[in-house]
């Protein structure tokens, strides 16, 4: 016969735990897109709390006196969460900088749509990137990556013990606005450099042929040439890929070393 019971340190216990998941959650890629309903969010929160639950050995609650204390260790577990799932959704913004580059560089960049995975304005060639990378990480099992590091997190920070260190989360992100600008021109390089060329080739046939209208003309010959770029080099965007997949695991590393 199962035994249902449980006593109230038990439950502050699970809590916690749930506390920390569903806010990696709310925050993490994959798992934070807008089109998941709210309840799918908080069901699949709770199943995995409740699995890390019955996997740790020992259920200890940090000592606290009052209501106060323990709505603070709630609050720290909240942060933790909020703090290693941000670590992973911040290289998102990698793909919108490098839409907008190559967006800017073809011509198209009044062209705005709305993305729905964010909820959010973004160009062509960012929403054509955002899905893509997300399809990857789909296929490379990356959100299965994201899952066994929180599920770490439970034995590098034990519940109630997370200490934050301005300086360790201040170098994490100075570090990855070093990569951040670096990342993005990589993965629009082709659009970039291929547009560059036809921009000197334009300008060699407005000195040779001045009586030609190249503002006109340029301006379909540039829209031709980068979507033609986009479709002949996307298939090395899974290669692409790995340098924000990389990126991701670094920030999340960085940012459970700042609290351990």
């Amino acid at each position: 016969m199962i035994d249902y019971s449980f006593s109230y340190e038990d439950l502050e216990f699970f809590l916690l735990i749930f506390i920390r998941i569903t806010c990696f959650i709310v925050t993490a890629p994959f798992f934070s897109i807008q089109n998941i309903p709210r309840r799918v969010k908080a069901g699949w929160s709770f199943f995995l709390a409740f699995i890390i639950y019955q996997t740790m050995e020992m259920h200890v609650v940090p000592q606290y006196n009052t209501v106060y204390g323990y709505a603070a260790l709630a609050l720290k577990e909240a942060m933790a969460g909020l703090m290693i799932g941000f670590g992973a959704n911040i290289c998102n913004s990698v793909i919108n900088l490098a839409g907008r580059l190559a967006d800017m560089e073809i011509g198209i960049s009044m062209v705005s749509l709305l993305d729905p995975t964010t909820r959010e304005q973004s160009g062509f060639t960012g929403v054509l990137y955002q899905y893509s990378i997300m399809l990857i990480m789909m296929v490379t099992n990356l959100h299965h990556y994201f899952i066994r590091a929180l599920v770490e997190t439970f034995n590098l920070i034990p519940i109630g013990m997370a200490k934050f260190d301005s300086d360790k989360i201040m170098t994490a992100i100075m570090q990855y606005l070093d990569d951040y600008v670096m990342i993005a021109f990589r993965i629009c390089l082709p659009v970039v450099a291929t547009i560059m060329l036809t921009n000197a080739v334009l300008g060699i046939l407005v000195k040779s042929a001045p009586q030609i209208n190249m503002f006109s003309v340029g301006i379909q010959i540039k829209l031709f040439i980068g979507l033609a770029t986009l479709m002949i080099t996307i298939g090395v965007l899974p290669s692409a890929s790995d340098f924000i997949f990389d990126e991701m695991k670094v920030m999340m590393t960085a940012m459970v070393r700042s609290m351990t």
